[in-house]
């Protein structure tokens, strides 16, 4: 049964045949040719969880307002029926306008269009605060770490950890960090309970402020646009972990530490890839270094093998190589 109209229901919501008015992000929109010569736009319209690519055809009462007017890139209030056939899901659209202020009333947000993190924001930076004020005892460096974040709260609230790869989404930044994070703890009380006569023995402060701050760089590296995250000019001529470091130079003329301290703190944010041809123009040089490097890279790549399992709609025992891994993932038999 249809929704009442002028109720806003998520696009990701609709169920097979139902109309109703919601708001989409136009992010594609291409001019092609069918076999015959027929001309056509494929467009595509998404929200935080559903995209929807279909055809516009030319001779279609929508064709003149597709070519001259819908922009890639802009959100849009739609009345439409979606449909699911075996050409993929459609939208049969009624009535389309570009989203004005007022439609903040019935709801609005650019948020709401891009895909989010299953975690509250707020919530995951407060956990990430208490944890520094927690886990850092040393003083000088816990006022570096709480100024830097505090600093750039309001970005972070939102940043995605990356453009495609792992945790691209709304808050993607703040979930993998607090989870790089936690795994840091854990390993950091680990190893010194293991190693009680490393020296110079592990300095657990420095691996939970690497861990916080390993990605730092991403604040200069990603901007965020309405179709989604996208390299900044100095994101793709510098990258992340040096703009990272320049971030934490900045902060320490504010809040400086011992030299020694300083430089460790530098080394983990520019090796915690470990390879060049990932980025980093240093290996992990030291414990606190390495520790930091394993705990990120564990998280991206878990976060890329649910996405995988929980995207795949593959037959059978495997999933298909087509996902940010680029290999095949067992899920065994249904």
């Amino acid at each position: 049964m249809a929704s009442k109209l002028n109720l806003i229901t998520p696009l990701a919501e609709l169920a097979n045949g139902q109309e109703a008015d919601f708001f989409a992000l136009l992010t594609a929109k291409e001019e092609l040719k069918t076999r015959d010569g027929k001309p056509y736009f494929k467009v595509t319209f998404r929200d935080a969880a559903r995209e929807v690519g279909f055809p516009i055809w030319n001779d279609s009462p929508l064709a003149l307002d597709c070519k001259d007017a819908w922009r890639v890139g802009e959100f849009y209030k739609l009345r439409a029926t979606y449909r699911e056939s075996q050409y993929g899901p459609q939208l049969e659209i009624k009535k389309i306008r570009q989203v004005v202020d007022a439609d903040s009333d019935d709801g609005f947000d650019p948020n709401m269009c891009s895909p989010q993190s299953r975690f509250d924001s707020g919530g995951m930076f407060s956990e990430l605060t208490a944890l520094i004020e927690e886990r850092i005892t040393d003083k000088a460096l816990q006022s570096l770490v709480l100024y830097i974040l505090n600093e750039n709260r309001t970005t972070l609230l939102t940043l995605p950890a990356a453009t495609r790869n792992h945790h691209a989404y709304v808050g993607g930044y703040l979930e993998h960090v607090l989870s790089v994070t936690k795994t840091c703890a854990y390993l950091a009380d680990k190893y010194d309970d293991y190693y009680p006569d490393l020296q110079p023995r592990l300095d657990k402060s420095l691996v939970i402020a690497g861990a916080i701050l390993h990605d730092i760089g991403k604040l200069r590296e990603i901007e965020q646009t309405a179709a989604g995250a996208e390299y900044t000019a100095a994101g793709t001529l510098i990258g992340h972990m040096l703009q990272g470091r320049d971030i934490l130079l900045e902060a320490s003329k504010q809040h400086p530490l011992p030299a020694d301290t300083l430089l460790r703190l530098e080394h983990v944010i520019i090796s915690h890839q470990r390879l060049p041809e990932w980025g980093s123009p240093k290996p992990p040089m030291t414990p606190e270094a390495l520790i930091v490097h394993y705990a990120d890279d564990l998280d991206a790549k878990y976060n890329m093998m649910f996405a995988a399992l929980r995207d795949s709609t593959d037959a059978g025992p495997m999933t298909s190589k087509k996902n940010r891994l680029f290999q095949q993932v067992y899920r065994g038999e249904k």
